[in-house]
């Protein structure tokens, strides 16, 4: 079953935990696609280019199934893992969390940067705004004059938002459709369409 809707970060948010003269600055960003990751931690890289470490941890899709932690140099597993757990365990998705470390000169030991990257990871979740979205898709409606007046009474009744429109011979419209709402939109196209009216339509993959 399709995700309906998922919590992400309403905006971005900062953190910060201190532990033995090592700083580890935290950020999270709501963010939408790879690209957009790759953008902001190359920022960031720049911003704090004489940090130690930049360990970070993605998560992508309303159904979080695509994800992403890295190290950056510190021991496997004990700093782009914890901050992924941060974002697992706040069931949050379309978020980026980066954690650069400015070294203190003191070593940690594994368990110490575990728990320093999920603290400094938890601080920035903490500042951060928590908000549900919902997930929708765009469907492609193409009908003749006859069929206007029940496409947008369709439209009007489903409060749909028209992305795009085309007047012609045939009108083509491109709508925004709540995934929770889809089934029920096309059973009411089907309605309109056995009335003899011309109407056919495309979902966007």
């Amino acid at each position: 079953m399709p995700e309906h809707s998922f919590h992400t970060l309403q905006g971005p948010a900062e953190g910060i935990y201190k532990e033995k003269g090592s700083k580890f600055l935290s950020f999270a960003y709501p963010v939408s696609s790879e690209m957009d990751i790759k953008e902001k931690i190359e920022t960031l890289r720049k911003i704090h280019f004489d940090a130690r470490h930049h360990c970070f941890a993605w998560m992508l899709g309303a159904d979080r199934s695509k994800f992403r932690s890295f190290d950056d140099g510190e021991p496997s597993h004990s700093a782009g893992g914890p901050i992924l757990n941060q974002i697992r365990s706040r069931g949050v998705t379309n978020v980026l969390i980066v954690v650069v470390r400015y070294f203190g000169g003191v070593k940690l030991g594994v368990s110490g940067l575990i728990s320093a990257y999920k603290m400094a990871a938890q601080d920035a979740l903490n500042n951060a705004v928590i908000v549900e979205k919902v997930v929708a898709a765009i469907i492609n409606l193409t009908f003749e004059y006859l069929a206007t007046s029940e496409i947008m009474r369709a439209i009007k009744d489903f409060n749909l938002e028209i992305v795009a429109q085309e007047f012609g011979d045939r009108t083509t419209i491109k709508l925004s459709v709540h995934l929770q709402q889809m089934e029920k939109l096309l059973q009411r196209l089907e309605l309109i369409k056995a009335k003899g009216n011309a109407v056919d339509w495309e979902i966007e993959s």
